[in-house]
């Protein structure tokens, strides 16, 4: 598994709002979903492979 590394993030109140009720309709955490949100869009835009993308996202409930 890579490395995970903490970053701040200031983030617009509704865009919090409604990545939190897209990751509850997801089943994942907030984080999870931001991280998923990020991978997509990195896949899409030819910045990262195929491969890197589909990199399984723990979740940190799952502990």
């Amino acid at each position: 598994m890579s490395e995970k590394k903490a970053y701040p993030l200031r983030i617009n109140a509704q865009i919090l709002e409604a990545i939190q009720r897209w990751a509850d309709d997801d089943l994942r955490s907030m984080n999870a979903q931001i991280e998923f949100v990020l991978r997509e869009a990195l896949r899409r835009n030819g910045r990262i492979k195929a491969a890197e993308a589909n990199d399984p996202i723990p979740d940190p409930t799952s502990r």
